[in-house]
C-alpha cells in the first residue's frame, strides 16, 4: 500500500478485498451496505468498461476492479471533495491505470462522455424524493440521500445514452419506489431483466432491491431469491459474509 494522505476528520477503512482500502470523511458520508451488495450483484465480462453514475467516495469502481474482469472504470461524482478522497483513494490502492475518477454532473454526463461508450453502467443514486425538513439541502449527507442534483430519471436517461446496445444497467433502491423504477427503466429502452430482492431478516419486509438492465433487451425479467442480511441480530447470513470478503 502507497503512503496515504489523510486530511481533517478523514479515516481509513480496510475493504476486505485485495488488501484495498478507502479513505472517508465520517462527516460527510460513508458508503453503506447497498454498496457492497450492488457490487456483488453486477456482472461485468472480460474486458468490459464500466462508469459507475454519483460514484461518492469510489467504493463501487475499487469494489468492482476486486470482485470482477473490468478492463477500466470510471467513477463521476458532482462534489469535488467526495471525487478528491475517491483519487486518493485509487491512487493509495495503485489502480490509477484501471479506474478514472472525473468530477461531473450527472445530468451533464453526455457531455462528459461519448454516447454509446460503456458496456456496463452502476448506479447507487438518492432514495428519497422528498426535501421537505433538511436543515441544510447542501450537505453531502442530504446530497447523497435526496434527489437535490438528480433524479431517478436523471440516472436511467444518462445510463440509456451511455450504454452500448445490449449494455448492461445495474442499480440498487428501495422497493416503495419499483414500480416508478421499472417504469422509467422501460421509457428509456433499460429492459429490466434480472431483479433481487433484499431483507434484513427472512421475516421481515424488504428494504432494498438489486435491479439489472439491459439497452435494447426484450420483455422477460428474472426474479432471483430473496437475499436475506442477517440470520440473528447482527449475525450476517453466509452470502452477506461472502460478499463482503469476511
Amino acid at each position: 500500500m502507497k503512503e496515504v494522505r489523510l486530511k481533517d476528520k478523514e479515516r481509513l477503512d480496510e475493504l476486505q478485498r485485495n488488501g484495498y482500502w478507502i479513505i472517508q470523511n465520517p462527516e460527510r458520508f460513508c458508503f453503506g451496505m447497498d454498496a457492497v451488495l450492488l457490487s456483488g450483484f453486477v456482472q461485468v465480462k472480460p474486458g468490459g468498461t464500466v462508469l459507475d453514475l454519483g460514484t461518492g467516495t469510489g467504493i463501487i469502481p475499487i469494489l468492482l476492479e476486486a470482485k470482477t474482469p473490468a478492463a477500466h472504470l470510471t467513477g463521476l461524482e458532482i462534489q469535488e471533495e467526495s471525487a478528491d478522497m475517491a483519487r486518493r483513494s485509487v491512487e493509495l490502492n495503485g489502480l490509477s491505470s484501471k479506474i478514472e475518477i472525473i468530477t461531473g454532473d450527472i445530468k451533464e454526463a453526455d457531455r462528459l462522455f461519448p454516447p454509446a461508450s460503456f458496456d456496463v453502467v452502476t448506479c447507487n443514486p438518492p432514495y428519497m424524493v422528498d426535501a421537505h425538513g433538511l436543515k441544510n439541502p447542501k450537505e453531502p449527507k442530504a446530497i447523497a440521500r435526496h434527489e437535490l442534483l438528480c433524479t431517478l430519471e436523471d440516472v436511467v436517461e444518462q445510463a440509456a445514452v451511455l450504454l452500448k446496445p445490449g449494455g448492461h444497467f445495474f442499480l440498487v433502491h428501495r422497493p416503495f419506489r419499483l414500480a416508478e423504477i421499472i417504469n422509467t427503466m422501460t421509457k428509456y429502452k433499460l429492459e429490466p431483466k434480472r431483479m433481487r430482492l433484499v431483507y434484513p431478516f427472512v421475516d421481515k419486509e424488504p428494504n432494498m432491491v438489486l435491479l439489472e438492465g439491459v439497452r435494447g433487451g426484450r420483455s422477460r425479467i428474472r426474479v432471483e431469491r430473496p437475499l436475506i442480511i442477517y440470520s440473528a441480530p447482527d449475525v450476517y447470513t453466509p452470502e452477506i459474509r461472502d460478499t463482503y470478503g469476511y
